[in-house]
């Protein structure tokens, strides 16, 4: 009897890609084919309407009932136009994933059946959705959870073999109007980095009313084969390979790297890239990484909000078109021991609506200023909110990356680059005169700062947080995360950073000082104040390890430690400052988390002991058998071999300690599973059951390389990795 793991490799070695045809030769002739965009609303709505919808668009005025049942009449008539039958409500509530719940425009009459779709239902829908995660917020039994429309993302219609629907973009909020969602909170930071950002810019530019949160998404991925992915338990229940010796040939030859793509990735990349075009979604760049089977796409920058909207519907999309490949997405962020992980870098910057990048150096003085205002608070902010800010991106599969030698590590730091960190330090060693005239002290004690090209300003890739010409990149998100996270606590801190600016400007102003003295004097005590922050050298080194602790900065490499930064009195302040999360908000988040981390390590521990209980340690004993017949049979016939024997009693010492290893984890997770406090019961399983994990793998990845190549029952690093 064939092995799954054989049937699988024959499988994946016949593939052959499905033929994949563009909308059109020209991308712009499809792109957001599939979305009601500003184009299509002006088609399907009145002027009077339409310019109303912009408005709450763009400054978030209310919509009232008749304007939303015509915006819902138009919706559904351009939906059903495009062919769709169904609508949804499209939100991402606490589980990572997005969620939808259909419901057809179909509805019976007296004499027949009509398609309807009222402005009741576009703006606000009951969905129940009571198993969603909450942390406490509400029972079971009080079910009532809500979506409301967010206007700001625009409504797509997601096409399927079966039919095409309507999704509307949405907040979900408990029924006493808690956020479970992770856009609703972000939409609350934006509002508030919006209002700070552009009285801050008020000292420079009155034209300016509105600051936007610009984003660019980088998403990494692997691509398994469907069959040695269904021949993988562990890939298929956890998304990472829990067993694995690493294959000769790994990623040390970097040939992978920006090399030639596959032909059958590269009909699967075109195939995803037409689904998300026609949804609005700029795809830019495709390439391939730096491990084998790793793969990056990249968008055009958006506002922050409709790119996290994006980058959820692009993983999605991914998924879904992988499974027409026969190819699987592995968004873990570190799928294999001994090759590099992937992750999500976060490329955000300010843009005014008089479109000026506010990290972008200017060619005047006063441009400089401005842009040292908002530079120098950024590195302010994240200074004052480190862990917070390493909260936001921890997991327990981001556990896995950061700090691996391949990731940035988990103490936050900012790479500004040698030209700005010299002029930074200028700066904070100049001598302000308030003798000078306002237009001459413009120039006082700032330096010439050339004009930055994207170019000019070298990458570190072992900063979490690197300054990289006009914009910071946030690189320590997880490739499965949800940027929802990280970027409302960077915006969030943002802006109480520049709410604190213009307070002590104001009251350097009030006692007499030149605004433009004002702005300096502040600016150069924040660069003194944070420069602990910065690190221009190797972030991977125990140099730097050394040297952090020495600077006071924190290197919490674990979740369930790291999650503690949410709840510390002065995370308190920022939130209830900005309004982004209430005390019961942001406690029940924490809880969410924390439940999250030990959830998913339950999860492998059972896994690992049934892969190694019902295939592994079979496969070894059932080797071990053939072995020790071998050793009887060749004394019969008079042979003493000793190869044999020494073979069986590698495998005898390795399965023992398999077995062993196992029956102890699994009885510590019973112990552990009886700890009533999450945060505990979070540590112990990182602490006491995870320790199993290296140990048992370590042994089994060893009886790998001792069983016969044809009885392994699981497909091996060389096949994952190779065979594309």
């Amino acid at each position: 009897m064939k092995s799954l793991r054989t049937i699988a490799l024959k499988e994946a070695q016949n593939r052959i890609s499905p033929e994949v045809k563009s909308p059109s030769a020209k991308i712009s002739d499809f792109f957001g084919s599939n979305v009601f965009d500003k184009r299509k609303m002006r088609d399907f709505l009145s002027k009077d309407v339409y310019e109303k919808l912009i408005s709450s668009i763009n400054q978030g005025e209310l919509i009232n009932t008749d304007d939303a049942n015509q915006i819902a009449t138009a919706m559904k008539a351009w939906a059903m136009s495009a062919g769709a039958t169904h609508y949804t409500h499209w939100f991402q509530p606490l589980t990572g994933t997005t969620a939808e719940k259909h419901d057809s425009f179909f509805e019976p009459s007296g004499d027949g059946a009509i398609e309807k779709f009222a402005g009741s239902a576009l703006v606000q829908q009951e969905p129940d959705a009571s198993s969603f995660p909450n942390g406490g917020i509400r029972n079971t039994f009080e079910a009532r959870g809500y979506t409301a429309w967010d206007p700001s993302s625009p409504a797509f219609i997601m096409e399927s073999k079966a039919g095409k629907t309507l999704c509307i973009p949405t907040v979900f909020v408990s029924y006493t109007g808690e956020a479970l969602d992770y856009k609703a909170p972000l939409l609350k930071a934006l509002a508030a980095l919006d209002k700070a950002a552009v009285d801050v810019c008020q000292y420079f530019d009155k034209s300016i009313t509105k600051v936007n949160a610009s984003l660019g998404i980088e998403q990494e991925y692997f691509l398994v084969d469907e069959s040695l992915f269904n021949a993988r338990p562990d890939l298929l229940l956890t998304g990472r390979t829990l067993f694995g010796h690493m294959s000769a040939k790994g990623q040390q030859l970097e040939d992978h790297y920006f090399g030639s793509i596959p032909e059958r990735v590269f009909s699967y990349m075109v195939d995803f890239e037409n689904e998300a075009l026609k949804l609005g979604i700029p795809l830019k760049t495709r390439h391939n990484e730096v491990a084998p089977s790793q793969f990056e796409c990249a968008p055009i920058y958006e506002e922050i909000n409709l790119a996290i909207d994006h980058n959820q519907l692009l993983m999605d999309l991914m998924e879904k078109v992988a499974r027409r490949h026969h190819f699987r997405v592995l968004l873990h962020e570190k799928p294999y021991a001994g090759i590099n992980g992937s992750g999500k870098h976060n490329n955000w910057s300010l843009i005014t609506d008089t479109g000026k990048n506010l990290l972008a150096p200017g060619k005047t003085p006063k441009n400089n200023l401005m842009f040292l205002a908002f530079f120098v608070n950024t590195v302010k902010a994240v200074s004052e909110h480190a862990d917070l800010l390493r909260a936001s991106i921890a997991s327990v599969s981001n556990d896995h990356r950061l700090g691996a030698n391949e990731a940035p590590p988990a103490i936050i730091s900012i790479f500004l680059g040698s030209q700005l960190n010299d002029v930074l330090d200028e700066i904070e060693h100049s001598r302000i005169s308030k003798k000078i005239k306002e237009d001459n002290a413009l120039w006082l004690g700032i330096p010439k700062i050339p004009q930055i090209l994207l170019d000019n300003t070298d990458r570190n890739r072992t900063s979490p947080f690197a300054f990289t010409g006009n914009k910071f990149e946030l690189r320590a998100v997880g490739s499965s995360a949800n940027s929802s996270a990280p970027m409302t606590i960077l915006n969030a801190i943002m802006a109480e950073q520049l709410v604190k600016f213009k307070t002590e400007v104001d009251k350097l102003i009030k006692k007499g000082d030149k605004k433009d003295i004002a702005l300096l004097t502040v600016i150069k005590k924040y660069i003194k104040e944070s420069k602990s922050i910065r690190f221009e050298g190797n972030g991977y080194s125990q140099e730097w390890e050394d040297e952090a602790l020495a600077r006071g900065l924190s290197n919490i490499k674990t979740t369930p430690k790291a999650l503690d930064a949410y709840l510390t009195d002065k995370s308190a302040e920022l939130f209830n400052a900005t309004g982004i999360y209430s005390k019961r908000e942001v406690h029940a988040r924490h809880e969410i988390m924390l439940e999250n981390f030990y959830k998913k390590l339950q999860i492998e521990a059972r896994v690992m002991g049934e892969v190694a209980n019902t295939a592994i340690i079979p496969a070894a004993i059932a080797y071990q058998n053939s072995l020790i017949a071998n050793v009887k049979g060749l004394k019969e016939i008079g042979v003493d071999s000793k190869v044999s024997l020494d073979i069986v009693k590698k495998l005898t010492e390795h399965l023992e300690i398999v077995k062993t290893n196992i029956d102890a984890m699994l009885e510590e997770r019973k112990i552990t599973n009886k700890i009533e406090d999450t945060r505990e019961k979070a540590i112990a399983y990182d602490e006491k059951v995870k320790t199993y994990f290296e140990v048992i793998r370590y042994h089994a990845d060893k009886l790998e390389q001792i069983v016969d190549d044809s009885v392994w029952p699981l497909p091996k690093f060389r096949e994952l990795l190779f065979m594309k």
